[in-house]
């Protein structure tokens, strides 16, 4: 394994949701505090920022120049030429007391993305959006994080951060359908947050609080952990020519002064080559 570079101090109130774009050689990601979607060219350094009109837990990439963005108010597609939001989905839950969180497509290119309660009591759902709608294909969470498929298309794996559990369900790939969910992994160190999977099969999970990554084999078993030099890593994507390098976002919100003084990179963006590389992250097609 390489060192672990921070490679943009970017100072994130809630880094996440990093997507590679694997034809454009560019890193995409969010700030959920400071609501915006961000580009950053790693080989030149150059960025580039689209303010978002409330909070954005997260987002996929689209052909044409766009991105379906996941905001408080509902998920938009975002054109990222001129800037236009156009809304496809209201929420499914209460704004003034939940938003989306962590999400991503699924390999026909389904969008699936979880919410959190910020207010309130009760509970959240992860949902599936397609050219049928958005649909609640799961309910029960505490907080919904962590989305992810194994290579072949039969797993979707999703993380509730407030129960520190990872699960697992059956996936049909055909109909977007799950069932028979299983515990996965728990976590014992922080809170498991956002995720990736290897071309091994491996689910990566940032441990939030713990300033960890954690590697979980198929079979769930922890088979490594990598220490970051922040304690809110938030979510990692695989990325790079040959997909063997790996991206982390990390959130700065939260910490005291005494905290940020021992981390001062906290909120920046950091890449490592793990060792292993990962797959390509689908994009958004509606009339999956």
């Amino acid at each position: 394994m390489s060192d672990i570079d921070c490679i943009l101090d970017a100072k994130a109130a809630t880094g996440e949701s990093p997507v590679w774009a694997l034809e454009e050689g560019a890193l995409y990601w969010i700030d959920i505090g400071a609501p915006a979607l961000h580009r950053l060219d790693p080989a030149t350094g150059a960025t580039r920022r689209w303010d978002m009109p409330q909070a954005i837990g997260a987002f996929a990439l689209m052909r044409g120049g766009r991105a379906l963005v996941a905001l408080r108010s509902g998920l938009s597609v975002l054109d990222l030429a001129s800037g236009r939001l156009e809304l496809r989905a209201a929420p499914p839950y209460d704004p003034a007391q939940c938003r989306f969180n962590d999400g991503r497509c699924d390999r026909s290119g389904r969008f699936w993305v979880g919410a959190l309660r910020e207010s309130g009591a009760g509970t959240v759902g992860l949902y599936r959006f397609d050219a049928g709608g958005l649909v609640e294909e799961a309910g029960g969470i505490g907080q919904a994080n962590g989305v992810a498929f194994s290579p072949d298309g039969r797993l979707l794996y999703h993380a509730d951060t407030k129960a520190r559990t990872i699960y697992a369900y059956r996936f049909d790939r055909a109909q977007g359908g799950i069932a028979d969910r299983r515990v996965f992994a728990r976590t014992e160190r922080g809170k498991p947050d956002g995720a990736a999977i290897d071309e091994e099969g491996c689910y990566w999970s940032a441990c939030h609080g713990a300033g960890l990554l954690a590697r979980y084999r198929p079979d769930g078993t922890l088979d490594r952990e990598i220490a970051l030099p922040v304690s809110q890593p938030t979510m990692m994507a695989f990325g790079g020519a040959r997909l063997d390098q790996l991206f982390v976002t990390s959130e700065r919100r939260g910490l005291d002064a005494a905290q940020l003084a021992r981390e001062p990179l906290a909120g920046g963006v950091f890449r490592l080559e793990p060792g292993v590389r990962g797959l390509p992250e689908p994009m958004f097609e509606p009339q999956a």
